[in-house]
């Protein structure tokens, strides 16, 4: 494996870990005090829908640059 494909598969794995992360913060009540209570939903169906296409398109591009690497990993024997 060259420095090139463990570069683009270390930067796939990056992007799939912050795309993850961003996808499992501040929506639930973990990090909310006691009693808080559940937080007010401030955003209708059609922000959840950009952010969920949003989610798809940072998955997609990890994917493709994870494939990237694969196909180079190959060619390099």
């Amino acid at each position: 494996m060259t420095r090139a494909t463990r570069t683009a598969a270390a930067a796939a794995a990056a992007l799939l870990c912050a795309v993850l992360a961003a996808g499992c913060g501040g929506s639930g009540s973990q990090g909310a005090p006691a009693g808080a209570g559940p937080a007010p939903a401030t955003s209708g169906p059609s922000a959840d829908g950009d952010q969920l296409t949003h989610m798809r398109q940072l998955v997609d591009a990890a994917q493709s640059a994870a494939d990237a690497a694969d196909s180079e990993a190959s060619a390099d024997g």
